[in-house]
């Protein structure tokens, strides 16, 4: 597949991750519990690997920067002032830089599959297994990076209190073996 470097299938991958994993961790609710804290870190990372890689990127001018190396900086200032703002309270800064930051990669997105002289869409007239492949692939590690997240978060499974939340029944002894609220 020609023109495709390793940079450029990185940097696409973590595109797609970002994208997959953003729209998952936008729309999940509650929002600013562990998990969407945990999730929206590995988020950012990958969105800083997305913005920093494009720099090694020089396809469109060879040799010289383009006007997306400058939505590029942008995304990191945006992606900074996101995550200060989350760890200062700002929470509703956060979310527009947050979400402005994600419509940017969707729109970067969208961008690299309009042009048909692009990679994206030559692998989809020529390789369309392979990208379907690669898509679904990520896909596979985006569930994965939930489930682990959301996983590691849990509690384990305490078998004296039931499914409902309710107080545990009381033990051959009279006792119960989990606090009761009284009062």
């Amino acid at each position: 597949m020609d023109g495709w470097t390793l940079l450029i299938a990185a940097h696409a991958a973590g595109a797609t991750l970002a994208l997959m994993l953003g729209g998952y961790v936008v729309l999940r609710r509650p929002r600013g519990d562990r998990v969407h804290r945990r999730l929206g870190r590995v988020w950012v990372l990958t969105m800083y690997w997305v913005a920093f890689s494009s720099f090694g990127i020089q396809r469109l001018t060879p040799g010289h920067f383009s006007w997306i190396h400058g939505l590029s900086a942008w995304t990191i200032v945006s992606l900074t002032v996101a995550v200060w703002a989350a760890r200062t309270g700002r929470v509703r800064t956060h979310r527009q830089y947050v979400v402005g930051s994600y419509f940017g990669l969707l729109g970067a997105g969208i961008a690299a599959m309009a042009f048909p002289v692009r990679l994206v869409p030559q692998t989809l007239l020529h390789h369309p297994v392979v990208l379907a492949a690669a898509v679904a692939a990520i896909g596979v590690l985006t569930v994965v990076v939930i489930r682990v997240t959301t996983r590691a978060m849990m509690t384990p499974w305490n078998r004296s209190r039931p499914a409902s939340g309710g107080p545990a029944r009381a033990t051959s002894t009279g006792t119960s073996s989990t606090a009761v609220p009284t009062g």
